[in-house]
């Protein structure tokens, strides 16, 4: 066997090999994300109804609250941004990061600090190697967020949001995610979840009805104090599955276009390998008709 011809055949072993893992990633990922659809279809009626409730309690008080009372001047605000804690999910996690770029270069030219918080390795890199500082940072769950993961990111945003500027507080928070659409679909979003604008809560809930008049026990400071930590960590935890679904969806079609690549390549190398084989028995025959005459030859001339 030529030399050209074995570098062939070993790099379609390699791509081979490459090709069967691409595949068990598509295969898993496809797996995956019929869980986190369920898990969206199933946070999202609650998200929806708490924020109606606030809303509720919102137009049914004059309250000042964080929950719903912009400040005069806002001077911070606190981004938290969801990536993943895993590559090969194209470009997923860096579309999720130029959200959250463009949104922090908003803020900023509004004359606001912005404090950012991150949730996924990939962010954490991103940030990291341009030495930017972070507040708060947490990994480890992205692929499959659980409440309690929520919960625990939710806290310090929760604390930031009740303390005051001057004690290192944020007026506003805002949170950037990837929306689900679609297995094909896929939309890098930045939401701000503090204070609650009451106008978005009706369009996000999608119905216009007057909401009733509600009598507040103890009072409605009290209740909104119950419910701001409630509405903070459900709209983490529906961002967070929705990105989960996202990630497995974007790393689904990235792997299944690796797989057909590796496939179309397999097919271009086995064609040279052909062509490499061919020309090697082409030499072969050569060599044995040229070898066979110059011996007729010789044989001819000693006859002589």
């Amino acid at each position: 066997m030529g030399a050209q011809l074995r570098v062939y055949k070993r790099r379609i072993r390699s791509v081979t090999a490459t090709k069967k893992i691409t595949k068990a990633m598509e295969m898993i990922a496809a797996s995956r994300i019929v869980k986190a659809q369920r898990q969206v279809a199933a946070s999202t009626p609650y998200a929806t109804e708490l924020t109606r409730a606030v809303t509720a309690v919102a137009t049914g008080s004059t309250t000042k609250h964080p929950l719903t009372t912009e400040a005069d001047a806002p001077a911070r605000a606190a981004v938290l941004l969801i990536t993943s804690d895993r590559g090969l999910a194209g470009g997923y996690s860096s579309n999720a990061i130029k959200a959250a770029e463009r949104l922090t270069e908003r803020l900023r030219g509004e004359g606001k600090e912005v404090v950012t918080y991150v949730i996924g390795r990939k962010g954490v890199a991103y940030y990291g190697f341009r030495e930017r500082k972070i507040a708060e940072s947490w990994t480890g769950f992205t692929d499959s967020p659980t409440y309690a993961d929520a919960k625990r990111a939710a806290a310090p945003l929760i604390e930031a949001v009740t303390q005051e500027t001057a004690e290192g507080g944020v007026d506003e928070l805002h949170i950037v995610f990837t929306e689900f659409v679609s297995m094909m679909t896929q939309n890098p979003v930045e939401s701000r979840m503090l204070p609650l604008s009451l106008d978005t809560a009706k369009d996000e809930d999608g119905k216009g009805e007057l909401l009733p008049l509600f009598d507040f026990e103890p009072s409605a400071e009290d209740v909104l104090d119950a419910l701001l930590p409630r509405y903070v960590e459900s709209r983490i935890y529906n961002a967070l599955l929705q990105a989960a679904a996202s990630e497995h969806a974007a790393r689904r079609r990235a792997m299944k276009s690796a797989t057909d690549n590796a496939g179309e390549l397999i097919k271009s190398l086995s064609r040279l390998a052909n062509a490499a084989r061919q020309a090697e028995i082409t030499q072969e025959i050569s060599e044995i008709v040229g070898g066979a005459s110059a011996l007729a030859d010789a044989t001819a001339g000693s006859d002589k």
